[in-house]
Protein backbone atom coordinates (compact mmCIF):
# COMPACT_ATOMS: atom_id res chain seq x y z
CA UNK A 1 0.00 0.00 0.00
CA UNK A 2 1.53 3.46 -1.52
CA UNK A 3 0.85 6.54 1.43
CA UNK A 4 2.58 9.93 0.91
CA UNK A 5 2.79 12.17 3.53
CA UNK A 6 3.48 15.96 2.82
CA UNK A 7 4.41 18.30 5.47
CA UNK A 8 5.79 21.50 6.16
CA UNK A 9 3.13 23.73 3.68
CA UNK A 10 2.40 27.19 5.98
CA UNK A 11 2.11 31.13 5.62
CA UNK A 12 5.29 33.57 4.47
CA UNK A 13 5.37 36.39 3.20
CA UNK A 14 6.37 37.56 -0.57
CA UNK A 15 9.72 36.71 -0.82
CA UNK A 16 10.29 33.91 1.83
CA UNK A 17 11.33 30.59 1.55
CA UNK A 18 9.51 27.50 2.28
CA UNK A 19 10.38 23.61 2.04
CA UNK A 20 7.80 21.13 1.68
CA UNK A 21 8.36 17.28 2.55
CA UNK A 22 6.62 14.23 1.29
CA UNK A 23 7.69 11.11 3.08
CA UNK A 24 6.71 7.90 1.27
CA UNK A 25 6.08 4.33 2.34
CA UNK A 26 5.30 1.36 0.04
CA UNK A 27 7.18 2.61 -2.65
CA UNK A 28 10.80 3.78 -3.13
CA UNK A 29 11.06 7.54 -4.12
CA UNK A 30 14.10 6.43 -6.20
CA UNK A 31 12.32 3.92 -8.15
CA UNK A 32 9.73 6.31 -9.28
CA UNK A 33 9.33 9.29 -10.79
CA UNK A 34 8.23 11.56 -7.98
CA UNK A 35 6.53 15.20 -8.67
CA UNK A 36 5.29 18.21 -7.14
CA UNK A 37 1.39 19.47 -7.93
CA UNK A 38 -0.48 22.45 -6.98
CA UNK A 39 -3.90 23.55 -7.23
CA UNK A 40 -5.09 27.28 -6.35
CA UNK A 41 -8.04 28.02 -5.55
CA UNK A 42 -10.76 27.75 -8.89
CA UNK A 43 -7.94 26.58 -10.79
CA UNK A 44 -6.59 23.25 -12.02
CA UNK A 45 -3.96 21.16 -10.53
CA UNK A 46 -1.02 21.77 -12.21
CA UNK A 47 2.74 19.99 -12.50
CA UNK A 48 5.22 22.04 -10.55
CA UNK A 49 8.17 20.00 -10.29
CA UNK A 50 9.58 16.11 -11.03
CA UNK A 51 12.33 14.11 -10.72
CA UNK A 52 12.69 10.79 -12.12
CA UNK A 53 14.22 7.51 -11.01
CA UNK A 54 17.72 8.86 -12.72
CA UNK A 55 17.82 11.77 -10.68
CA UNK A 56 16.56 14.30 -13.59
CA UNK A 57 14.15 16.95 -12.55
CA UNK A 58 12.12 19.29 -14.64
CA UNK A 59 9.73 22.10 -13.50
CA UNK A 60 7.08 24.39 -14.63
CA UNK A 61 8.36 27.92 -16.32
CA UNK A 62 6.74 29.78 -13.65
CA UNK A 63 9.22 28.74 -10.32
CA UNK A 64 12.77 27.59 -12.66
CA UNK A 65 15.09 29.54 -10.57
CA UNK A 66 13.17 29.70 -7.57
CA UNK A 67 12.23 25.89 -6.88
CA UNK A 68 14.25 22.82 -6.25
CA UNK A 69 12.99 19.35 -6.33
CA UNK A 70 15.41 17.06 -4.23
CA UNK A 71 14.98 13.43 -3.23
CA UNK A 72 16.70 11.62 0.20
CA UNK A 73 16.94 8.24 -0.58
CA UNK A 74 17.82 7.06 2.91
CA UNK A 75 15.14 8.64 4.54
CA UNK A 76 12.62 7.82 1.42
CA UNK A 77 11.61 11.61 0.74
CA UNK A 78 11.23 14.15 -1.35
CA UNK A 79 11.53 17.44 -0.62
CA UNK A 80 10.52 20.54 -2.84
CA UNK A 81 12.45 24.12 -1.79
CA UNK A 82 10.92 26.75 -2.64
CA UNK A 83 12.57 30.20 -2.59
CA UNK A 84 11.41 34.04 -3.49
CA UNK A 85 7.60 33.04 -3.27
CA UNK A 86 5.29 34.99 -4.68
CA UNK A 87 1.16 35.93 -3.93
CA UNK A 88 0.22 33.61 -6.97
CA UNK A 89 2.29 30.92 -5.62
CA UNK A 90 -0.75 30.25 -3.03
CA UNK A 91 -2.29 26.49 -3.45
CA UNK A 92 -1.97 23.14 -2.16
CA UNK A 93 0.41 21.32 -2.49
CA UNK A 94 0.29 17.83 -3.53
CA UNK A 95 3.29 15.01 -3.56
CA UNK A 96 2.37 12.49 -6.50
CA UNK A 97 4.45 9.13 -7.23
CA UNK A 98 4.22 7.31 -10.92
CA UNK A 99 5.15 3.75 -10.90
CA UNK A 100 3.34 0.45 -12.36
CA UNK A 101 1.48 2.63 -14.39
CA UNK A 102 -0.25 4.34 -11.79
CA UNK A 103 -0.81 7.30 -10.21
CA UNK A 104 0.17 8.15 -6.14
CA UNK A 105 -1.32 11.20 -4.18
CA UNK A 106 -0.14 12.45 -0.97
CA UNK A 107 -3.40 14.83 0.79
CA UNK A 108 -1.89 18.14 0.29
CA UNK A 109 -0.36 20.74 2.16
CA UNK A 110 -1.59 24.33 1.88
CA UNK A 111 1.34 26.93 1.36
CA UNK A 112 0.21 30.64 1.65
CA UNK A 113 2.41 33.39 0.60
CA UNK A 114 0.89 37.06 1.23
CA UNK A 115 1.57 39.93 -0.32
Amino acid sequence: QVQLVESGGGLVQAGGSLSVSCSASGITVNSATMGWYRQAPGKQRELVAVINSDGNTNYVDSVKGRFTISRDNAKNTVYLQMNSLKPEDTAVYYCNAYKWLRNYWGQGTQVTVSS
